[in-house]
């Protein structure tokens, strides 16, 4: 591996014009399909497998133009203090509103007047229209959607407070200001951490191409694919972090390598055998936990993760070619002026041999390995202890801004109506399979009955049949708002009430809708973390035991990603559920956790945690392959490895903590929960917690059993080959002829 890389790393540096050529004609072409697409895909979010799924593809066969997947939206009026809906001017304007929207757009499927369906509150002050659509949210046109606007300010004129609900306005996340903050912190962080300008723009401007042709072939593909509307915007979030970390552990190993003394071609090449090999399979374990969302089967979690490791792999072939290809443009401005003078003289060497932070840092811990060990471990457990608090859904236009209209209009209806007019449940009653002397009629009147007299539910509407007359709809109004607890527990009622109405009729009654639909989704999600938290830990496990060549570091890498992961998850639960300093990070409504949030940052985290893993230990493990003791080799693992482990943490943190800014609440929670997640990994678990276990373990740390000697194969991420190859004369023009042939 570390002689290959080292020959590709030579090869980029000398033929870097036609590198550097190839990248930018990539980027063009992908800059030109991404600008030549057809409008995005539908957000289809199909859950194969579950019952809400099973409903709605039973409302498109029994229901053929109904649409269930269309896109919706409520407009919803309300009188002036002391006025009525019923008002005879009100009345009219929201009949003026009615036929708007009717005409407004031929994307509309059916507009319902309130007066007729009779939906106005109690005190007659509320009412709301319910406009279907021929297509899905993503898929209306402009006109559509200013139609719908245009339609409520009719209403307004007329003194009314009219807001619009629903998914028909839903619109690409924002991610503000903040992101690019993000960016403008990495920029100061490599400028002090390389003190040279050149050297600081190089993983900026390489993270910047991948992205762009990441995000790019994403957006090109967009519509074949059927790729969601934030699977860009994770790809770019995982890319500009792994992007500029990765190069910036070339560009570090490259300015050692020149003051050590070696010519630039030669230290480029050695710069990518060595901290070459840990990206590769530092980017190895990323994609294993991003490819191994498919395990959920959930179409647009996997379709997120496949892209999101597509751009890691961009990232990670850029930092091997792209890199020192540019190294070679940079020439030695890549150094700080003063070491450009002293390169190669006593000075550079004295400062050299100087402890530096992270020498000092790692002295101190191996002083108090067990002091420290603990204080880590009770810290990062104090913090994980709401997660035994974490209720999961999916986000609604509860948890939008409260200067939205959605939110507005979700308030609204929560007021006139109560909260469950917010998630109303769809029963599917399937007659068509009835026992002898029973009907879809007779059945679909019997749900309708029995789930109406249940605790929680505040109305249930008339059944309505399809032309066959064997398959009825039911609309299910609860009492408790759509992400509660108590309409969780509704949902499960129904569906064990409809499975003895099954049983005595024959006929299947089916729950499904949004609501229904996430909880069919948290469920989902929770039956597969294990399962998932196995299959990527197992796999990235037995990858770093090739890696490392021991079996106690990568059981103490997983350790202390569940340790980091769950602290993660309770900082997420304070904020986000319980409204801790939510006001800091523009948290407006507290609510459930995203449901897909616990396996979603098992599988990002663990690849990131496993990143700085491999940049630390692998330089600690090359000393300790070339003779240091166990306690020595931690040292020099700190003092190559500290200051550019922080810094790319830093970076990293600073790029994902830029999302919080997004309007999207999703969006926001990821950005957060990654940020807070790399703190606690890179800072307490891998700065912390590894060092101290390293110290306790001593030469045991690096213990491979004699049999799995013989089976693993011996990749030298540390390049041990490589310098026994470079080592001595002889060897150096047979790897020069070989060169010459590449």
């Amino acid at each position: 591996m570390a002689t290959f890389l080292y020959k590709l790393g030579r090869l980029a540096f000398r033929r870097r014009g036609v590198v550097a050529l190839i990248w930018v004609a990539l980027l063009a072409v992908a800059g030109v399909g991404a600008a030549t697409a057809s409008a995005p895909a539908a957000d289809s979010f199909s859950i194969p497998g579950t019952e809400a799924q099973r409903a709605f593809d039973l409302l498109d066969q029994r229901f053929p133009g109904a649409n269930a997947d269309g896109a919706t939206a409520r407009v919803v009026f309300r009188a002036p203090a002391g006025g009525s809906m019923k008002d005879p001017a009100n009345k009219a304007a929201v009949e003026r509103t009615v036929h708007a929207l009717k005409s407004g757009s031929g994307q509309v499927a059916q507009v319902t007047d309130p007066y007729l369906t009779k939906t106005l509150s109690k005190d007659a002050r509320t009412a709301y229209t319910q406009v279907s659509y021929k297509v899905t949210g993503f898929e209306l046109t402009d006109a559509s959607k200013d139609a719908l606007k245009d339609a409520a300010k009719d209403g307004r004129h007329a003194g009314l407070t009219v807001e619009i609900g629903g998914n028909a306005l839903q619109a690409m996340p924002e991610t503000g200001a903040t992101e690019v903050i993000g960016i403008a912190v990495s920029a100061v962080v490599l400028v002090i951490t390389f003190g040279a300008l050149i050297a600081a723009g190089l993983p900026l401007l390489t993270a910047l191409i991948g992205v762009g042709i990441g995000v790019s072939t994403i957006t090109a593909l967009s519509s074949t694919l059927d790729l969601s509307s934030t699977t860009s915007t994770l790809a770019m979030m995982i890319g500009l972090a792994v992007g500029i970390d990765y190069a910036l552990f070339i560009v570090s190993r490259y300015r050692a390598e020149l003051t050590e003394g070696r010519e630039r071609e030669e230290a480029a090449g050695r710069a990518v055998g060595t901290a070459g090999s840990a990206v590769v399979f530092a980017g190895l374990t990323v994609v294993i936990a991003l490819v191994g969302l498919a395990v959920v089967n959930i179409p647009m979690l996997t379709k997120m993760g496949l892209a999101a490791a597509g751009t890691v792999v961009i990232a990670v072939l850029i930092a091997l070619t792209l890199i020192p290809a540019l190294l070679g443009f940079a020439g030695m401005r890549v150094l700080p002026r003063k070491e450009r003078k002293t390169l190669g003289g006593a000075q550079g060497s004295a400062a050299g041999d100087r402890p530096n932070m992270g020498t000092r840092w790692a002295r101190f811990v191996l002083r108090r390995p067990v002091v420290v060990l603990l204080a880590g471990v009770i810290g990062l457990g104090a913090v994980a202890i709401p997660a035994a608090s974490l209720e999961m859904g999916l986000p609604d236009d509860g948890s939008q801004p409260t200067s939205t209209t959605q939110r507005k209009a979700y308030d609204l209806l929560s007021d006139g109506f109560g909260p469950g007019f917010n998630g109303p449940l769809m029963l599917v009653v399937d007659g068509r399979d009835t026992h002898p002397g029973q009907t879809a009629r007779s059945a679909a009147a019997r749900v309708a009955k029995q789930v109406g007299a249940m605790d929680d539910v505040a109305a249930v509407t008339p059944p309505t049949f399809n032309k066959a007359g064997d398959t009825a709809m039911l609309s299910v109004v609860p009492r408790s708002k759509p992400s509660s607890v108590e309409t969780e527990d509704l949902v499960h009622h129904i569906r064990s009430t409809a499975t003895g109405i099954a049983q005595d009729t024959g006929a299947k009654t089916l729950v499904t809708g949004a609501t229904a639909m996430n909880v069919d989704v948290s469920q989902k999600l929770n039956d597969a973390l294990l399962p998932y938290l196995a299959l990527v830990v197992g796999l990235a496990f037995l990858l770093l035991m090739v890696v490392f060549r021991s079996v106690l570091v990568p059981l103490k890498a997983a350790l202390g990603f569940l340790l980091s992961v769950v602290a993660a998850l309770g900082a997420v639960v304070a904020v986000f559920q319980w409204g801790w300093l939510g006001s800091l990070f523009g948290v407006e409504q507290t609510g459930p956790i995203m449901s897909m949030m616990p396996i979603f940052m098992v599988g990002v985290v663990f690849g990131l945690a496993m990143d700085y893993e491999v940049f630390l230990v692998t330089r600690m493990r090359e000393a300790f392959v070339h003779g240091e003791r166990p306690d020595q080799a931690v040292v020099t693992g700190f003092r190559h490895g500290a200051r550019v482990v922080t810094a790319a943490a830093v970076i990293m943190i600073s790029v994902f903590a830029g999302f919080i800014g997004s309007s999207e609440s999703m969006v926001k929670m990821i950005g957060f929960g990654l940020a807070i997640a790399v703190f606690f990994d890179a800072f307490i678990v891998r700065m912390a917690l590894v060092p101290a276990v390293l110290a306790l373990l001593g030469r045991s740390a690096w213990w491979l059993p004699r049999r799995l000697q013989k089976i693993l194969p011996n990749v030298d991420v540390e390049g041990e080959g490589l310098r026994k190859q470079l080592a001595g004369g002889p060897d150096e023009p047979e790897i020069q002829r070989e060169l010459s042939h590449v």
